[in-house]
């Protein structure tokens, strides 16, 4: 094996090792203890949540797209009598 292949094979695997590491430190399983002030609300139940996380986002999407197909057509029409 050349000598670039080895440093190349010896970043990676410090990087992904380095990686690993700090995901380890940051998991919730040090989040066990609430900390003091902490006021959690009551849950979402199965419609709150495929709402908020599904209905919300198709009808932002589709707003968005809606807006600038309009914007667009608007434009053309103008363009299309100069």
């Amino acid at each position: 094996m050349s000598n670039q292949v080895k440093k190349n094979a010896l970043r990676a695997g410090t990087i992904t090792a380095g990686t690993a590491l700090l995901m380890l430190m940051s998991s919730p399983a040090f989040a066990v203890m609430p900390d003091d002030g902490d006021d959690p609300g009551p849950g979402l139940n199965v419609a709150e949540t495929l709402g908020l996380y599904v209905a919300a986002p198709i009808v932002l999407f589709l707003v968005i797209a809606g807006l600038v197909i309009a914007g667009d057509k608007t434009r053309k029409q103008g363009d299309s009598k100069s």
